[in-house]
């Protein structure tokens, strides 16, 4: 495969390029519980695909023999294990992407943390991916990690999920714990909603049945991890349908241009589109779609479409600041001040509600409070749990008033769009991801309801001092 494509790149480079930018690209995380061999797994496919160069063997070689972690064998986690505390300790603690490509799909693969404190790094890298390998240590089975990585990558919406039954070698290969692994990790998957996932029985280290089919797993009728990845069929993971653009930057070179930029969360657009823009509810007409290029005539498109970066000019002088969104005028999304939302925290400082954050949902950034936690998740027993606040790594639904309204669209249908962050308003760090569900209303009913009550009271009052001769005390009286 490699050679192949050497021979390619030799003979016709522009061939080779046009053949590449044409492939499918795939983007998965690998996760899982604390040394299920996550590295691992991703210097086994990197190395079994041939797509290390020989001075990179040569220096995990040597590190191998310098660190010690796996013996005599080649530690190919050091490919992707590249801060000086990861390879002395043997563990991953920030999110490592790596990339590499078959004759059929471009990857990039984004290697997760196992530990509980780095929940948070794990979630980072899920938030793009559109396929999961969740690891399980065939000696161990389904760890608290576990669950929780599989409940995460579920809530950001990734419908792939390919279960990796790892360290094999040290199971003698046994059919049997494999089974059991498998039927444990699919009654917890049902209670999640985690629909058909695929099992692999392998061995990171040994290279079984990573690339190449394992024959001391005979019994296994399934493909090799590497044919997985390669012939899963992808679902569209980008809404087509609904146009959004969240306005990042106005352009204003001259006099006589005025654009709008920002990369298209959904849909797609086009000239002579009607454009709404909000939340001033301003309409126009879409004169230009240009993206960058190096010549004008190739830089008005005239039509674009998710995830493309574009800037857009209209007919009309409207009014278009950063942190509005663009929306076709017979498709408006609802806005709301008071959201429902799926919260994983992320902050070392509790969430406390009634504290004022920063919310930042694509480009638009606006102040708002938690008013309530309805309910945490157990992650382990999937129970819902009464809550005062929110520690790290937690994960639970609450209630988020924001200062202004703000349009939005479920995660569920667009995640452009439904997703946001948390943000410390003094030190600006990020505390959490959340995940918008719907608007709310409840806030918005009980406020009338103390409204209501103050105003009853002090008409009571009035009636009381004022007209003593109705011989009433109340509004119920009279």
């Amino acid at each position: 495969m490699a050679i192949e494509q050497n021979n390619l790149i030799e003979s016709d480079i522009e061939a080779y390029l046009h053949q590449h930018e044409n492939k499918e690209l795939l983007r998965f995380i690998t996760c899982g519980s604390v040394d299920d061999g996550k590295s691992t797994l991703i210097g086994r496919l990197l190395h079994d695909s041939k797509m290390i160069f020989e001075d990179q063997l040569a220096a995990i070689n040597k590190d191998s023999k310098k660190h010690g972690t796996t013996g005599e064998e080649v530690d190919l986690a050091l490919l992707v294990d590249g801060l000086q505390s990861e390879r002395e300790q043997g563990i991953t603690i920030d999110v490592a992407y790596r990339f590499f490509a078959t004759d059929k799909r471009k990857f990039i693969i984004a290697d997760t943390p196992g530990h509980e404190q780095y929940t948070r790094n794990m979630a980072t890298g899920a938030s793009t991916a559109d396929l999961a390998i969740i690891l399980i240590d065939a000696r161990h089975g389904v760890q608290t990690q576990t669950r929780r990585h599989s409940f995460i990558t579920n809530l950001l919406g990734i419908k792939h999920i390919i279960v990796a039954v790892n360290k094999m070698d040290l199971v003698d290969f046994s059919e049997q714990r494999f089974n059991e692994i498998k039927d444990e990790y699919l009654n917890f998957a049902k209670e999640i909603g985690i629909q058909s996932p695929i099992f692999v029985p392998v061995s990171a280290l040994t290279g079984d049945n990573v690339v190449n089919r394992s024959e001391k797993m005979s019994w296994n009728m399934g493909a090799p991890l590497m044919e997985q990845l390669d012939t899963i069929p992808l679902e569209e993971t980008v809404n087509l349908n609904n146009f959004r653009l969240p306005v990042q930057y106005v352009n204003r070179p001259h006099l006589d241009f005025r654009g709008f930029c920002g990369t298209i969360a959904a849909g797609t657009v086009k000239v002579g589109d009607s454009i709404t823009v909000l939340p001033s509810k301003k309409t126009s007409i879409v004169k230009q779609v240009i993206q960058p290029a190096v010549n004008e005539e190739e830089m008005n498109v005239g039509e674009a479409f998710a995830p493309m970066a574009v800037t857009l000019t209209l007919e009309d002088e409207v009014d278009v600041s950063r942190g509005d969104m663009m929306v076709k005028t017979a498709d408006i999304p609802e806005m709301a001040d008071q959201l429902e939302v799926m919260l994983v925290w992320m902050g070392e400082i509790p969430m406390q509600p009634n504290t004022d954050y920063l919310i930042k949902r694509a480009t638009n950034v606006v102040p708002g409070q938690f008013k309530q936690i309805h309910h945490k998740i157990d992650v382990n027993t999937l129970e819902k749990k009464k809550a005062a606040e929110l520690q790290l790594n937690e994960i639970a639904q609450c209630q988020l008033v924001l200062n202004k309204a703000i349009s939005f669209d479920p995660y569920a249908d667009i995640k452009g769009t439904g997703s946001f962050i948390v943000i410390d308003k003094y030190t600006h760090a990020t505390l959490a991801a959340g995940m918008i569900q719907k608007a709310s209303t409840k806030v918005d009913q009980q406020k009338r309801v103390r409204e209501y009550s103050a105003f009853e009271k002090d008409l009571n009052k009035m009636i009381r001092e004022n007209f003593p001769e109705w011989g009433c005390r109340s509004l119920d009286e009279l």
